[in-house]
């Protein structure tokens, strides 16, 4: 009789050895007398390089630190904070893999059914502003202890920023949260070079030289440094706000040596550089860690943690993105930089998938932030960092890009030629029009015989040129072109495969005749997408610079912003054949003096009815449930209910 397969996720680990311990029991099974450092999360503890706190925590365990997890402690009270004793160096605190106020709300401000970083899917056991909450319990039990922040929710809001959900400026995290240092991006090499200061005996005070990190300080060095208006200052003048937001954009380069610093009261908050992108070699390393790429077993009983679904069978192969989405805060988190892992480290990855019981042969993804970005953008990026004065692929591309596909192709042929291997596709986001660039049209040609299933995910994000160029994204011809080699090549291929492009609604600049103009396309296009991202201003954007200041940071030119029931409206009117979208859609056609579109015929969005006829509803909260546990998140990544996999940021 042969032995029953049991899958991974079913599979017992012994958290005495497999597992960073989260419960003095696992510490004395791992001869663990006194934690290093204990690392505070708001997500379950998942142990998958697709979770912050796992890369961090086994990171610096590879450094010889021993390294406690509190995941999601109760904040109502002390006893989770103690559970594991006091560390000897310091707390590291995460608010998870979202920022917890994305994680809690929807656009409409509405408080999510579901947490997909939690047991079950369970909502409501992490607290609003997760990282402020979790420090301020911390000092208030162990006093001054060394705390350190870090992960997205830190990252973003590292300066004064605005607040969707409060609708005001909020200063930076660091003075509400009385941490002593902040981790910005990726904060791998940073937070080793904190560890070691600290084992080495130098005061966390002391520590604020160490680049990728943020620190108050009462008296800086204002030498060869950016200064940004103040706190202050930017709370009461929007225009102030803009142009700090423009000189923030650029904060991220690896190679400017200069610190940025932004007044508050009597104190400052010093950002230092940005740590060097991770080599090939460094890169490859941290996914060689002795992740479990499961859960921790404490979730077994409680179902598990959704957002593991999401990441299981995908591959991570790079980082960073010169984009440049103006909805996208990549670029001051992860920065401009392309990072990509050797393809000996994602073959490795592969068939560490194979051995999996519950691997059916099939990678669900091999990419990154933009999945077809594979080295820097120019040799320049290699030594001098990216320029100042314009962008990679906007409004035009840069003659000096290197549009080679070769390496991302090649790390997918070596992978797809893996036995066991029957799938791999591609559903993070394609560049079409950095594709476009590539003579070379292999690429273009495997995407389609290979790594398409059925259809194809792109970006286009609108059909306006007005609101693209607001986006920062390309023209929209662009994309048809796109569209019709694609559809070439799959006529080649004998294959009936499809490209769904996703569009947003409500994106600053975006008026009620660009919304028409986009529910034509739809109408014309022939069928209507079930998911629609409207607009979320979530901190650290240009973006949600330019909604909440009425202009473009980046030129100080004014900016339409639509707001409150037009933004429903301009919601309703890509989705107009929904019942419940009805009397809006009417509302929005007739204020736009486009009654052409009501009645019958083809060219019509919606019939003609009666008042009576029509039945009144509230705009529909889209993004209140979700499918599958998928998780919202900045960047081209914020799709559909929840969006996509959240896999690349931390």
């Amino acid at each position: 009789m042969k032995n029953k397969t049991v899958p991974l996720s079913e599979q017992k680990h012994d958290t005495s050895r497999d597992f960073l311990p989260m419960s003095k029991a696992e510490m004395k099974a791992q001869g663990i007398a006194q934690c290093d450092f204990i690392l505070v999360s708001g997500d379950a503890y998942v142990d998958h390089p697709s979770f912050g706190a796992a890369i961090i925590g086994r990171m610096l365990q590879s450094n010889g630190f021993k390294v406690g997890i509190i995941a999601q402690p109760d904040w109502r009270g002390d006893q989770d904070f103690k559970k594991l004793g006091a560390p000897r160096l310091g707390f590291l605190v995460t608010g998870g893999n979202l920022d917890s106020m994305v994680n809690h709300f929807t656009v409409n401000k509405k408080r999510r059914r579901e947490d997909a970083y939690s047991p079950g899917g369970a909502a409501g056991l992490r607290p609003d502003r997760a990282t402020i909450v979790y420090c301020g319990k911390i000092r208030e039990i162990f006093g001054d202890v060394p705390l350190i922040i870090g992960g997205i929710e830190a990252s973003l809001r590292r300066f004064a920023h605005y607040d969707y959900w409060q609708d005001k400026v909020r200063r930076p995290i660091l003075f509400d949260s009385r941490a002593d240092l902040l981790v910005y991006g990726m904060g791998e090499k940073a937070i080793v070079e904190i560890a070691e200061g600290l084992a080495a005996g130098i005061p966390v005070a002391e520590l604020t030289y160490i680049k990728g990190t943020a620190a108050i300080l009462k008296e800086p060095d204002r030498e060869e440094a950016v200064m940004l208006p103040s706190v202050e200052e930017v709370s009461a003048d929007k225009l102030l706000y803009a142009k700090a937001s423009a000189l923030i954009y650029h904060c991220n380069n690896a190679y400017d040596e200069k610190r940025y610093l932004q007044k508050s009261g009597n104190r400052y908050l010093c950002q230092n550089p940005a740590q060097m992108p991770l080599s090939q070699t460094e890169f490859d390393d941290l996914y060689d860690l002795p992740f479990t790429y499961t859960w921790h077993p404490a979730y077994d009983e409680k179902g598990g943690v959704p957002g593991l679904e999401e990441v299981k069978f995908s591959i991570t192969a790079n980082r960073g993105c010169y984009g440049n989405c103006r909805f996208c805060a990549l670029a001051i988190h992860q920065g401009k930089y392309v990072q990509m892992r050797s393809r000996e480290s994602i073959v490795r990855e592969a068939k560490r998938m194979i051995k999996d019981p519950d691997f059916k042969g099939y990678i669900h993804d091999i990419g990154g932030p933009t999945a077809n970005f594979s080295h820097k953008a120019c040799k320049k990026q290699e030594t001098h960092g990216y320029c100042k004065n314009r962008e990679c692929l906007f409004p035009e591309p840069c003659k000096k890009i290197d549009s080679s596909h070769r390496p991302y192709l090649e790390t997918l042929r070596a992978v797809r030629k893996l036995p066991g291997i029957k799938k791999v596709f591609i559903r993070s986001g394609i560049r079409y029009d950095y594709l476009a660039l590539d003579k070379d049209k292999a690429f273009l040609q495997e995407l389609v015989e290979h790594h398409v299933s059925g259809q194809l995910r792109v970006a286009p994000e609108h059909v306006s040129e007005k609101v693209l160029d607001y986006m920062g994204k390309p023209s929209f011809k662009v994309y048809e072109s796109f569209v019709k080699d694609f559809k070439k090549y799959n006529d080649r291929a004998g294959k009936q495969q499809y490209v769904l492009p996703y569009f947003i609604t409500g994106h600053p600049g975006c008026t009620l005749n660009d919304a028409i103009k986009l529910a034509e396309y739809i109408r014309d296009m022939g069928f209507v997408p079930e998911q629609v991202q409207d607009f979320y201003p979530t901190p650290g954007s240009i973006a949600t610079t330019m909604y909440y200041t009425g202009m473009n940071p980046l030129t100080m030119d004014e900016v339409y912003i639509p707001k409150g029931r037009e933004k429903h409206m301009q919601r309703a009117l890509v989705q107009y054949n929904k019942r419940e979208n009805y009397l809006l859609v009417h509302e929005a056609l007739t204020k736009a003096h486009r009654e052409d579109l009501i009645g019958a015929g083809k060219k019509t969005l919606i019939p003609e009815k009666t008042v009576g006829q029509a039945k009144q509803t509230k705009p529909k909260d889209t993004q209140s449930k979700t499918k599958k546990f998928k998780s919202p998140q900045n960047g081209e990544k914020n799709r559909g209910k929840y969006g996509k996999k959240t896999n690349r940021i931390h």
